[in-house]
């Protein structure tokens, strides 16, 4: 195990107990995209659901920014000489949502008013795809611990940020263009199958090459994966008969 970066890696038995779990899961989400009847769109909000959406979301980014500042002065405090190292994968992040933000608005039929946050909501929910299970695997191996109780802070750091993933991945529900497919469940699938290779190799730190690439390659995925819900769906059938469209526009 190393204590390199903000999490200690897994050694031994764990990282292997790890890989099966992340392999299995990734299974069951390949058996559930070949099965399930996609594409499948969530249902929309009404207005009362999107106040309070919205104001959920708010709230869980205001305290997540207490506790994380809460958090911070209790490291500087416990830790004066301690750096942090920096965010070697944060420049693919930025890259892979701005591309993300283009590619939603270029191929939505929408006007631009449902565009514009389509692509908002996209590039912001398409991280917390990658976050969430990451945040679950090292939560309890963050690095170095706050004392006098270092699972006390760590549950004041994560679980605000859990609300913010989990409400940040909510608000997909308001777009129109969302819909569940094939692609969505393997691509996610995808990235849980890279997360267990990595897990082979201590899911250590990004500060080697290997387990850099595999932070990279696993977040492209959580990428594509949110790409895949915004991409135009053609309906069964449209191509076939195409005469009873063109009626229900007439009428």
């Amino acid at each position: 195990m190393t204590q390199f970066g903000t999490w200690v890696s897994f050694g031994g038995d764990a990282k292997i107990e790890l890989a099966i779990v992340l392999l299995g899961a990734a299974g069951g989400v390949t058996y559930a995209g070949a099965r399930l009847k996609l594409p499948l769109q969530p249902a929309r909000p009404r207005q009362a659901a999107i106040v309070f959406m919205l104001s959920a979301w708010v709230l869980a980014l205001v305290a997540f920014l207490v506790c994380f500042a809460i958090y911070a002065q209790k490291t500087i405090q416990q830790y004066p000489g301690h750096r942090g190292p920096g965010e070697p994968i944060l420049p693919v992040t930025l890259i892979a949502a701005g591309l993300t933000f283009a590619a939603i608005f270029i191929t939505s039929p929408h006007n631009a008013g449902t565009r514009l946050a389509s692509s908002v909501i996209g590039a912001i929910a398409a991280p917390m795809i990658f976050e969430l299970p990451f945040d679950l695997i090292v939560m309890a191996r963050i690095y170095p611990p706050i004392l006098p109780d270092p699972a006390a802070y760590r549950t004041l750091f994560f679980l605000p940020l859990f609300f913010v993933e989990i409400t940040t991945l909510w608000l997909l529900t308001l777009s129109p263009m969302v819909k569940l497919s094939r692609g969505t469940f393997f691509c996610f699938a995808a990235m849980l199958a890279v997360f267990a290779a990595w897990s082979l190799d201590g899911f250590a730190y990004p500060s080697t090459p290997l387990p850099a690439t595999l932070n990279v390659l696993s977040k492209l995925l959580a990428f594509a994966t949110a790409l895949s819900l915004f991409l135009p769906q053609r309906a069964k059938g449209t191509a076939q008969n195409p005469a009873p469209a063109k009626t229900l526009m007439q009428a």
